[in-house]
């Protein structure tokens, strides 16, 4: 696992600091290696999951929740013993339904419920030993260009669950590397930063098989710096039950990417 010295440029330091920072968020208790199920409802429809308590059934736009006292259900941290309608959970840390120390987030996506279970007990969290990094190198530091689409467009790329969703796109970043321009489809986040799911040579054998790629929102002339140090590995490289996108058409850097994040260590 790469380190940095005391000796290195602040922005070596700064990177350390992040790469620090991100692995104990990783390590939260109802941090992604929490995440041992997502139930999507459907699949249910007796509303009896494995391993939860209550009936639970999509109502439209609502989960439909009902559980008696014994079933040892909170919802906003009060027992439940009747039945509550629940919307998309934000973080899981807050969600409003809880059992016996696990927090059960509501999800949609795509017009689906479901229901996630967060352990701070599992197997995955009990077991990681940090975050596997390439070292700092000042090369990775590009200047970049944002270069929005018309309109913004929808793929269908596939899932790491193995089922095909819509991928929503607002444009290319674009940055050069020894010359040679690469760009990388990207959607734009609420904030107005930009988020890329991209693949390079090193991708399924020096590094895990796709990951996550985070800019600042651009400035009014679409410039934007792009620190590919920064590199993310996506959820689903902490726990098998997240549902991360591939990389669409067009996101395969054609070069060794080694920067940022590598791969989940375990101990």
């Amino acid at each position: 696992m790469s380190t940095t010295s005391s000796t290195g440029t602040q922005a070596e330091q700064h990177w350390q600091t992040w790469h620090e920072r991100r692995a104990a968020e990783i390590a939260l208790p109802y941090g992604p290696l929490a995440l041992t199920a997502t139930h999507w409802l459907a699949g249910f429809p007796d509303g009896h999951l494995d391993g939860v308590p209550g009936h639970w059934s999509a109502g439209g736009d609502a989960v439909l929740l009902r559980a008696a006292a014994a079933d040892g259900l909170t919802v906003d941290g009060a027992p439940l013993d009747g039945t509550v309608r629940l919307g998309a959970d934000g973080a899981p840390a807050t969600a409003r339904v809880a059992h016996d120390g696990r927090r059960l987030p509501v999800l949609r996506r795509d017009g689906e419920w479901a229901v996630r279970i967060f352990d701070p007990g599992s197997a995955a969290r009990r077991t990681f030993g940090g975050i596997d990094v390439f070292p700092y190198d000042e090369r990775w530091v590009r200047p970049g260009l944002f270069r929005p689409y018309g309109a913004a467009r929808t793929v269908q790329v596939p899932n790491a669950d193995g089922r095909e969703r819509g991928l929503g796109l607002a444009g290319e970043l674009a940055f050069t590397l020894d010359g040679d321009e690469h760009t990388l489809q990207v959607a734009v986040e609420a904030d107005g930063t930009l988020w890329a799911v991209l693949a390079d040579a090193t991708s399924g054998t020096d590094s895990y098989r796709f990951r996550f790629l985070r800019t600042p929102a651009p400035a009014a002339d679409g410039t934007v710096p792009v620190d590919l140090n920064r590199t993310l590995l996506p959820p689903c490289a902490f726990a098998d039950h997240f549902v991360c996108p591939f990389p669409p058409p067009g996101n395969t850097l054609p070069f060794a990417l080694r920067a940022g994040e590598r791969n989940r260590i375990m101990r």
